[in-house]
């Protein structure tokens, strides 16, 4: 078998890595799975049980060192990364391996970009290519248009477009993709806690308002999901799924804007119906960004 019909996958949490490794089979390639300790869900293992071409290897976090004798002793010259790493694992008690500490010990600052863009650098210095995170899934990338029965208010309208003018600023610096707006003030920020618990911040913060006065008070959260500025699609690409819609619907949000072309949605059809039954209005567009 050559190289070609290989495939590294690193995998994080979450059912990214799951609809990847199906993809990835689909074209016929085997697939070599670096599970993260820390974070991969166990199900892998019976993947691999259960297909001969899927080979799993568990790794810390902090073996790098290993991930790279893994790939290079399955002959792996292209991986691609897939699943939630959370952020706070970079200040965690995880020791690092000596090269994993050394690129931590060079770098300015320890944001995702920077961090991941490094290892990305490592693994090129040894032979293999880290690919975008979205080949083989671009069928999952959202479409443009409103994708629900029901379309943004106006007032919605008008809390988009302010939120993407906020959020592209602090995804442009790396702090997180997703704020929560409501009477085009901002109710949060997306930082190393994740959308999910960002938008239940929001909702926990907006059930607080006693003010009779307060301006908010008749207004609903609209959620605003977007891409960086010069997002890198060989990790971090903006992604939403049935946990997304329950995170917003149980904070009381009642919209959800993110980017056409730059979004993976999973399990499109159910998103959908989960969205039009808590009459929750999904717009995907074009940023030209």
């Amino acid at each position: 078998m050559t190289d070609s019909a290989k495939l590294g996958l690193i995998a994080g949490n979450g059912r990214f890595p799951f609809l990847l490794l199906d993809a990835a089979r689909a074209h016929g390639l085997t697939v070599v799975v670096a599970a993260i300790k820390e974070e991969t869900d166990p199900e892998i293992d019976a993947r691999a049980a259960a297909d001969p071409a899927i080979r799993v290897y568990w790794l810390s976090l902090g073996e790098l060192s290993r991930l790279i004798d893994t790939f290079k002793a399955e002959g792996v010259t292209r991986a691609v990364m897939a699943g939630q790493v959370k952020h706070k694992q970079i200040f965690s008690s995880i020791r690092p391996d000596w090269r994993l500490a050394k690129l931590l010990l060079n770098l300015r600052t320890r944001n995702t970009d920077m961090l991941l863009g490094a290892i990305a650098k490592v693994l090129s210095d040894e032979g293999i290519e880290l690919i975008p995170s979205t080949t083989y899934l671009e069928p999952l990338l959202a479409r443009p248009g409103v994708l629900t029965k029901r379309s943004p208010t106006e007032a919605e309208q008008a809390d988009v477009l302010y939120g993407r003018e906020v959020a592209r600023n602090i995804a442009g610096f790396d702090i997180g993709q997703t704020v929560i707006i409501a009477a085009q003030a901002c109710v949060a920020v997306e930082a190393m806690e994740g959308t999910d618990a960002a938008i239940a911040r929001a909702g926990e913060l907006f059930r607080t308002l006693d003010d009779p006065d307060d301006a908010l008070l008749d207004r609903s959260l609209t959620v605003v999901k977007v891409a960086k500025p010069k997002q890198d699609l060989r990790f971090d690409v903006p992604v939403i799924g049935l946990a997304t819609i329950a995170a917003i619907r149980a904070a009381g949000a009642t919209c959800l804007a993110i980017e056409s072309g730059r979004t993976l949605i999973f399990d499109l059809p159910a998103v959908i119906a989960a969205a039009d039954n808590a009459n929750i209005a999904i717009l995907s567009e074009a940023t030209g960004q």
